[in-house]
């Protein structure tokens, strides 16, 4: 759980950056977040939520 909303606040601050500096409009992230939402009740969302989590676990694993 602790994972997903670190994920979460990671995304809305880039999705913040990205309007503030980038010339993102606020439409195109409205459209991206409702892409969003309709990923995670379709039938792609466990594939997703697996690599994510693969990816987080490999980068915890790094040693520095």
């Amino acid at each position: 759980m602790a994972l997903s909303i670190s994920a979460v606040v990671l995304l809305a601050i880039i999705v913040f950056l990205l309007i503030k500096k980038s010339g993102l409009k606020g439409g195109h992230a409205i459209v991206c977040t409702l892409l969003g939402f309709y990923l995670a009740s379709s039938t792609v969302a466990p594939t997703i939520n697996e690599l994510t989590t693969n990816v987080a676990s490999m980068i915890g694993s790094i040693k520095f």
